[in-house]
């Protein structure tokens, strides 16, 4: 088959999404069709560094520990978090083989553009790309917000009457918002460097934090949980009364911790060797996410002496609490508080890269209000300025939704999962239909077992799809209620809007650089 020139063609006559050759792909054009600008900052190290950052596993765990106890109680916790992660290691798979193949800064945006196929690629595309992209803003708000209130937590345990409030939150969330988002945009030569110190935190954090909890509940004379407790004791505080219901929904809570796989896919462009490198990385990411959680958990639940008080407390920052009863003291509560705020801190670096990014290669392909602008990188910064910028604006817009309305700035954030594994299901699936035929090979490549890999990412996806949508607990009230499936369809019912108004003229989407595929070839000619 003769190369296609799409340069020289004219718009209306393309074919999109693919450019085809039948030689060796030009090392000067990227898996988008697109000659890079963004400079390669980032080695292997680094790249592994990013992704442990970004997926901060075991910090997103104790940020939002109270709603999975609820779920089972520190045995629903563990092995919630484990089931949930076997799942997410075939998604993982799925999505490593994918970025071997297309190495590119939209990730799931471009993959799905490839595996749904000429005719379906730019619509399949479109929604990936966009859905993937809001879930990784409202990753940025979920870190802003849990900041803030560890923040304003550790003020409260020296004041006592101190009555935390929403505002004071926001005012923390601002600050750590504009903080993260500032560095993303004029600190680009920096980032691999700030994602190594992430990862020092991270793991150092753990270690600190395992010990603590293993020494203090003995030398303070609060003693140690029981293994009974730790292992055994189901704790069903949602009001179901099937026990595997509530499993298969507190699985959602390990979600939102491990459904990151796709975070360092969106730096592609700034790795050397990215087809053969990602892999790599991917596997570092999701093994390390593992231990440490599974290690961080089993360490703080034997710490726990009284978990009807926390219940009781409904404090700003359960956790806190969890790390009072460990240590005993306001100071050692406020010291392994701060051991879990500067990863998260850098975590939220992580996600302003993979959300900035992401909206740049939208903009890039004109599928972005004011592309000229946000899909461009600065000359003089060397980074996508205005992607970033518009995650910090809409983040802030989320902030203020916080301070009016914490039912509805949860549901936003609680949308996280259901968005990113929606972006997913628009990759994988239309992958395994077309019997995975679409994609030229990369480096990794699982082939027939790809094929149950895949199924097996799919399965999950639609049956979680379905049960993360139940209320949390019965009874429920308006206030109360799980509301994810609201924001869910009514983003992606934007989307399809800005479809109809912009996307569906103006919008070619990725030029994809393959090499000759005869399934491809055969349904373009």
């Amino acid at each position: 088959m003769a190369d296609i020139n799409l340069v020289e063609r004219k718009r209306e006559d393309l074919k999109p999404p693919y450019k085809y050759q039948d030689g060796p792909i030009d090392e000067d054009v990227n898996g988008s069709g697109h000659v890079p600008v963004l400079a390669k900052e980032f080695n292997l190290l680094s790249a592994i560094a990013t992704g442990i950052v970004t997926g901060n596993t075991w910090t997103a765990l104790g940020g939002a520990i109270i709603a999975s106890l609820y779920n089972g109680g520190p045995p629903g916790i563990i092995y919630e978090f484990i089931a949930v992660s076997v799942f997410y290691w075939f998604i993982t798979a799925s999505i490593a083989e994918l970025a071997s193949a297309i190495p590119a800064s939209g990730g799931v945006y471009h993959w799905a553009t490839v595996t749904a196929g000429p005719h379906y690629g730019r619509i399949c595309g479109w929604f990936a790309g966009w859905l993937n992209f809001l879930a990784w803003v409202f990753g940025v708000s979920a870190n802003c917000s849990i900041i803030g209130s560890m923040i304003v937590y550790a003020y409260a345990l020296f004041h006592p009457g101190f009555e935390p409030q929403r505002w004071q939150v926001f005012i923390a969330y601002l600050i750590i918002c504009w903080g993260c988002c500032f560095t993303v945009m004029f600190a680009n030569r920096a980032l691999p460097h700030i994602n190594r110190v992430g990862s020092f935190l991270i793991l150092g954090g753990l270690f600190v934090t395992i010990v603590v909890c293993a020494v203090m509940p003995n030398r303070n004379g609060s003693g140690y949980a029981s293994n009974d407790f730790v292992w055994k004791e189901w704790e069903n505080g949602t009001g179901y009364s099937s026990n595997g219901f509530v499993f298969l929904a507190g699985m959602l809570n390990g979600a939102f911790a491990v459904g990151t796989p796709d975070c360092v896919t969106h730096i592609a462009e700034e790795i050397p060797q990215a087809g053969r490198n990602l892999p790599k990385v991917l596997v570092c990411q999701v093994a390390v996410g593992f231990f440490t959680a599974v290690f961080y958990m089993i360490s703080m639940f034997y710490a726990i002496n009284d978990l009807d008080a926390i219940f009781q407390a409904n404090s700003i920052c359960p956790l806190g609490d969890i790390y009072r009863q460990a240590t005993g003291s306001n100071g050692g509560a406020l010291g392994l508080l701060i051991v879990i705020i500067l990863p998260i801190v850098c975590a939220t670096v992580g996600c302003y890269i993979t959300a900035g990014r992401t909206l740049y290669t939208l903009a890039r392909d004109d599928a972005a209000p004011f592309a000229s602008r946000i899909g461009a990188v600065s000359a003089k910064w060397k980074s996508p300025l205005y992607a970033t910028l518009a995650c910090g604006v809409i983040s802030t817009c989320m902030g203020a939704i916080y301070v009016g309305s914490l039912a509805a700035f949860n549901a936003f954030v609680g949308a996280f999962v259901l968005l990113t594994t929606a972006s997913f299901l628009l990759t994988i699936l239309p992958h395994l239909i077309t019997g995975r035929k679409n994609l030229t090979p990369g480096p990794f490549w699982m082939g027939k077992a790809g094929f149950f890999v895949n199924a097996v990412s799919c399965l999950y996806i639609v049956v979680s799809f379905v049960i993360y949508c139940f209320p949390y607990a019965l009874p429920t009230s308006a206030a109360e209620m799980n509301y994810t499936s609201v924001i869910t369809v009514g983003l992606g019912g934007l989307v399809g809007v800005w479809w109809f108004v912009h996307g569906r003229k103006n919008y070619i989407g990725p030029q994809i650089v393959l090499n000759s595929v005869p399934a491809l070839d055969s349904e373009l000619h």
